[in-house]
């Protein structure tokens, strides 16, 4: 006869498991992991210098358009001004920066000649009804999840080499642009 104690058995459709501290401790563990790789696998920055360019993006476009926008955050680092004086990309054959505004309650948009300034210490933000780039001519179509590449020029920083992620034909931007200093 074999003796049988309370503590050998279990209820009726428990499973033998971990302690539900130990189960969440798991779980944190496993989270912890997979966040410590996000930074490295969503940063979309590139460094000129002082310069910081935070997320270049553009949009899908129809088939039919010869035109695509381009959007970005500039962060100056330095205790110095710089300027972007200009674009290129091979996705089309020229890149303008651009100033979109509403004047008497109509909207403009126009290049800017000379270049735009970042202030030392500042940021400027090209977004969708402000500061953009346009991409003139397009010799083919931006498509929602590719990257293409460009190279921005500054005064100071340079030429820098960055890949502007192509978002939804909707989209504004996905990733918020706000860095703490």
């Amino acid at each position: 006869m074999s003796s049988f104690s309370a503590t050998q058995a279990s209820a009726p459709g428990r499973r033998n498991r971990a302690p539900r501290w130990q189960r969440v401790g798991i779980v944190l563990s496993t989270l912890a992991m997979l966040f410590a790789g996000a930074p490295a696998t969503f940063a979309h920055e590139f460094k000129a210098g002082d310069l910081e360019i935070v997320h270049p993006w553009s949009r899908a476009t129809p088939a039919s358009a010869k035109v695509a926008g381009g959007y970005f955050t500039i962060i100056n680092k330095g205790s110095s001004p710089d300027r972007l004086l200009s674009i290129a990309s091979d996705i089309s054959e020229k890149a303008e920066l651009h100033a979109m505004g509403v004047k008497d309650g109509v909207m403009t948009m126009r290049p800017v000649s000379g270049g735009l300034e970042i202030p030392a210490g500042g940021k400027v933000e090209l977004k969708p009804g402000a500061y953009h780039l346009m991409f003139f001519g397009l010799k083919r179509q931006p498509k929602q999840g590719e990257k293409f590449p460009a190279t921005l020029t500054f005064e100071k920083a340079g030429s820098v080499a960055v890949e502007f992620a192509v978002e939804g034909m909707g989209e504004t931007g996905g990733m918020e642009t706000d860095h703490a200093d």
